[in-house]
């Protein structure tokens, strides 16, 4: 079915709304600074410091501590309120959904997939060019790793009197010198 407003039409009345909104935006934005103002000049008295001497100065200082405190106090026992009220809700929100029925989350499986198709899927229709991430591979033959491991590790406890003294030192040194060995 057609709509019965035109374009034109409904571009008109669209920006008419966002220009009532951004009226009625600004208009908010005036009344909340007029508010806090309102409210600020009758929780807090202005200051008045001038002609006051050294201990009237420090006697207000400490009213002022005061308050500070006391303001303190109950900006954190609202903040455990509201935190005990979070977890309430919380905790009432998981048993409805206890008391609604039984819910199993179903238990996730691992799926194997190709990084063809994981490309086609994120990508669609612009995926062209097949990736087998096999065939990058390096080769590696068996016969060259075992060619690579000709020392053959011995009992220590065997030479540990032959090596003792200054003479199975010096058989290391000489052994350790000489490619040959002993």
């Amino acid at each position: 079915r057609k709509s019965k407003i035109t374009a034109s039409r409904k571009l008109l009345l669209k920006s008419l709304m966002l220009a009532k909104a951004k009226e009625e935006w600004d208009q908010e934005i005036v009344d909340k600074q007029a508010e806090k103002e309102r409210y600020l000049s009758e929780r807090v008295a202005p200051l008045h410091t001038s002609g006051l001497s050294l201990s009237q100065l420090q006697d207000l200082c400490r009213e002022l501590h005061e308050k500070v405190e006391i303001v303190d106090e109950e900006r954190y026992d609202i903040e455990a309120k509201c935190n005990h009220n979070t977890r309430e809700i919380k905790d009432l929100k998981i048993k409805v959904l206890d008391l609604r029925g039984k819910f199993k989350r179903p238990p996730l499986r691992r799926v194997r997939v190709s990084a063809d198709a994981m490309l086609r899927a994120l990508l669609g229709s612009k995926h062209k060019v097949s990736m087998d991430l096999r065939a990058n591979l390096k080769s590696v033959k068996k016969e060259d790793t075992e060619k690579e491991r000709p020392v053959e590790v011995g009992d220590w406890r065997k030479n540990v009197e032959a090596m003792s003294g200054m003479e199975g030192r010096k058989k290391m040194f000489d052994a350790a010198k000489s490619p040959t060995g002993q």
